[in-house]
């Protein structure tokens, strides 16, 4: 074959490599780039037409599982709502009863979500049962701007704590105000938040008639990241999201909370879910130092405790006096049982409602839980401090 000729041939060799369109040549670049991951092959294959939303895999992991019946000491369980709990008769209250006695509930603080008559309704249904359930009430903060709002509160929170409410909560403030809602909400500029002047009167109320406050501020931090592959919580999650939203940031609703406190020293805020600041404990751990009359409740956020369990150990350790146990997921015998197991045991590996597995904390009796419905007798809610889990 002449010199030419070879010219030739590797010319049209050449060419043929230009005709590829430079996207497709790119795509096939990366394809090979990510055939091997920390030096595994990786093929195409049937698992690559799974959603993400139906991806449960099955562990082949063996390990230890401690299966538990009751509570190890009674419990005090400051986070139930009678709406979430389907409690709407009289046989629906002896029904949580009884799993309140399989599962080692002594106490659960009923959030009524209800003031005027709503309220007067629930105090009767849950009558029979006066040692075992406390009843809570929400105000209406539906007309901020009503002449007299402030005073109308006033007047309800008397009313209510004669007709037997001893805490107030959970009040909600997402962004959109307190107790509003997207569809309810005023002008950014006009909404009432906690630490607006037309509650101190209020707020100051609740310390003079010694009735905590349980607050719902902000949400988790996840909640404000878009709703793509990067999201922290599963698509179960996504109907909380605020991302792209007319609400205030993250940083700026924790900073409210800061103001409430400084301003009404002398009133015990419950600030519910680790404050949505579970996934940050150090940070957590400073607003505690300093400010005594804060407290937060664990309702909800099992994922918080289970994926960071020596962490999370230390933390409940240091500030036993000023952590209580909550649910907040219903009454099912199951979820009780599942707490039990995250806090007393030290299992590895449990399935979580989240990404990501449980670890047990392995928390010892006495000291350590005494978060379990620890501040008890100081927060008013008829049981003995010592009468932890």
């Amino acid at each position: 074959m002449t010199k030419t000729l070879w010219i030739i041939m590797a010319a049209l060799a050449v060419c043929a490599g230009c005709g590829q369109p430079a996207p497709q040549k790119d795509a096939q670049a990366k394809r090979e780039a990510e055939t091997v991951k920390f030096g595994v092959p990786v093929k195409a294959g049937p698992m690559d037409g799974i959603l993400l939303k139906d991806y449960q895999p099955s562990s082949s992991l063996v390990v230890p599982a401690t299966h538990l019946t009751k509570a190890r000491m009674p419990v005090i369980d400051v986070h139930a709502h009678s709406s979430m709990n389907g409690v709407r008769t009289r046989d629906d209250v002896d029904a949580w009863v009884k799993t309140m006695d399989e599962v080692g509930v002594e106490l659960s603080v009923v959030f009524t979500n209800a003031c005027g008559a709503e309220f007067d309704r629930q105090v009767e249904l849950f009558g029979a049962y006066p040692k075992r359930f406390q009843l809570w009430y929400t105000f209406d903060a539906s007309n901020p701007e009503a002449p007299g709002f402030t005073a109308g509160l006033l007047e309800e929170l008397e009313r209510v704590y004669k007709k037997g409410a001893r805490g107030v909560g959970e009040v909600t403030d997402k962004g959109w105000g307190v107790e509003a809602s997207e569809k309810t909400a005023l002008p950014r500029a006009r909404r009432l938040h906690s630490e607006d002047p037309r509650l101190d009167a209020y707020w100051e109320r609740c310390a003079d008639l010694d009735m905590p406050v349980n607050i719902h501020l902000a949400d988790h931090p996840s909640a404000w990241k878009p709703q793509d592959a990067t999201q922290e919580r599963t698509p179960d999650f996504q109907a909380f999201a605020l991302y792209g939203k007319d609400v205030p940031s993250y940083e700026e609703l924790l900073a409210g909370r800061e103001k409430l406190l400084a301003r009404h020293p002398r009133t015990r805020f419950i600030f519910c879910h680790f404050s949505n600041q579970g996934n940050d404990t150090a940070a957590l751990a400073k607003l505690l130092d300093r400010y005594p009359n804060m407290y937060v409740d664990i309702s909800a956020r099992d994922y918080e405790i289970g994926r960071q369990p020596r962490t999370m150990k230390a933390f409940l350790e240091k500030y036993k006096d000023r952590v209580m146990f909550g649910t907040d997921m219903g009454r099912d015998k199951q979820m009780y049982l599942g707490w039990w197991r995250l806090l007393e045991t030290g299992d590895e590996y449990m399935k979580g409602r989240i990404w990501w597995p449980y670890y047990g904390l392995h928390c010892s009796e006495g000291a350590e839980l005494q978060v379990i419905g620890a501040v008890a007798a100081g927060l008013q809610i008829g049981l003995s401090g010592s009468r932890s889990r």
